[in-house]
């Protein structure tokens, strides 16, 4: 393996070494969880769970570590109006992502640490960067802590700006700060808050910074130094910048390469509550699509580009997958499911070449085209060694219909099974108008069929059907 990867700080394609031989560490930025996730969100855990798929298919032992953040202004906001205790309000919404993440074969990180479980560590950064000059007391007593941007000179250095041109942005309050580009690492406690979203420090009753968060937990879970640390590009400034230079400025090397993934906007802009333009997992299932098909369509694009989401785009990804997943099941029908194969040379060097999914998934429609062929003509052989590469490729991309993962596919078990049992009903009904050469009958529920998104194929073994393309 010979991975490339585009390093944002780098600013290009770097191979990627790792720290220690054989095993890779990775640090994703996960959710503030004041509300439930939107399929924006959704991206970020898909595109990762595929480099972590192809590195562990690679022969690495991979650490995962996507975090919580469970408190923060906006949490605290909701928490007073709808009088609720904060914690409540971030679990909620932490049970609902946990959930759309399964749904959509995310595989579960190694460790998945809440913001509010490691302030221990978080104080003893602080105490660090106080000790070395790069972090101060606010003296107004407020009980701010602020790290001091002009005492770092390599600031800017991830995001490539100026640090004399720098932009303030994400931080509310200006309390005691000497420097307006100054930000929060520890946060005194305010009288409107409520009184549980404080704990004890150094410098008084408070709550931590959002970026301190993770530069603790990266420290607590993957040690001073690791491989990657990935999140979406608009993370990119300030909160890994500022990431970067409380961690290295508190002597710790840290990340070793930063990834980060494209935005999927809706409209203009990307998917934000805030905006009041979102798309949830429930307008996804509305419109007929199922999680297997939701996740083809976030992994087709490069991590890298931009998704401009529309309903009709994912309805044609959708179908794009149900034809690969037509041949995957009609193929198994007749040589069995089998192991998973080899992959294609041509497929793992898409994966190589900075983690490119089109390139791959075009490796793989070719190998679907080809086995069709083969199980057409009644080549059992080679249509065995298609499904085993078709399913390896697709075991890399989270996406092989025969894995257990997908079983029930966002559906109820229960109404899975009736549905299989009113599609088989139709099919015996058209046999049976068929048997007595009503012709006009058997087309006429092979044409409602199709348009309920089921294909029927007659076949020398007989009839099938698979989810197909809808009209």
């Amino acid at each position: 393996m010979t991975l490339r990867l585009y390093d944002t700080a780098a600013r290009s394609v770097r191979d990627f070494v790792p720290l220690r031989p054989g095993r890779v560490g990775i640090y994703l930025c996960g959710l503030t969880v004041q509300s439930p996730p939107h399929i924006g969100h959704l991206r970020s855990g898909v595109n990762y769970d595929v480099l972590r798929r192809w590195l562990l298919r690679s022969g690495y032992q991979v650490t995962f570590v996507r975090n919580v953040t469970d408190i923060d202004d906006k949490i605290l906001a909701k928490a007073v109006q709808q009088q609720r205790p904060f914690w409540s309000i971030a679990y909620a919404n932490e049970v609902i992502l946990g959930a759309a993440y399964r749904s959509l074969n995310v595989l579960p990180p190694t460790y998945e640490p809440r913001a509010t479980g490691h302030i221990p560590e978080m104080h003893e950064l602080i105490k660090k960067l106080i000790a070395a000059g790069h972090a101060y007391p606010a003296d107004d007593g407020s009980g701010d802590v602020y790290f001091d941007v002009q005492s770092y000179p390599r600031y800017g250095v991830l995001s490539h700006q100026d640090p004399d041109a720098t932009q303030v942005t994400g931080e509310v309050e200006e309390r005691g700060k000497r420097d307006p580009r100054d930000f929060a690492l520890w946060k005194g406690a305010k009288p409107d808050e409520p009184a549980e979203a404080a704990w004890p420090s150094p410098w008084g009753p408070g709550r931590p910074g959002w970026h301190i968060e993770c530069s603790a937990m990266c420290w607590r879970y993957l040690g001073p130094e690791f491989d990657i640390h990935g999140g979406g590009l608009d993370l990119t400034f300030p909160h890994h910048e500022n990431e970067l230079a409380q961690s290295r400025a508190a002597g710790l090397p840290f990340a070793r390469y930063w990834v980060h993934h494209g935005l999927l906007n809706l409209g203009e802009a990307k998917m934000s509550k805030s905006l009041g333009n979102v798309i949830d997992l429930d307008h996804v299932t509305r419109i007929g699509v199922r999680p297997a098909e939701l996740r083809y369509y976030m992994v087709a694009p490069h991590y890298r580009s931009r998704i401009d989401y529309s309903d009709e785009s994912l309805r044609e990804s959708a179908v794009a997958y149900r034809r690969v997943e037509g041949f995957v099941r009609r193929a198994a029908d007749r040589v069995g499911a089998g192991k998973l194969g080899d992959l294609p040379d041509a497929f793992g060097a898409a994966l190589d070449d900075d983690l490119n999914t089109s390139a791959a998934l075009a490796v793989l429609h070719e190998t679907v085209k080809n086995g069709q062929l083969a199980l057409n003509g009644g080549d059992d052989e080679g249509t065995r060694t298609a499904l085993a590469e078709v399913r390896a490729m697709l075991d890399v991309l989270g996406l092989d219909p025969l894995d257990p993962a997908w079983d029930g596919d966002g559906q109820d078990g229960d109404l899975r099974g009736v549905v299989d049992a009113l599609v088989e009903l139709a099919i015996e009904q058209r046999a049976q108008a068929r048997a007595r050469k009503d012709w006009a009958t058997a087309d006429a529920v092979r044409d409602r069929l199709r348009k309920a998104g089921v294909v029927v194929e007659d076949t020398p073994q007989g009839t099938r059907w698979t989810i197909g393309e809808q009209d």
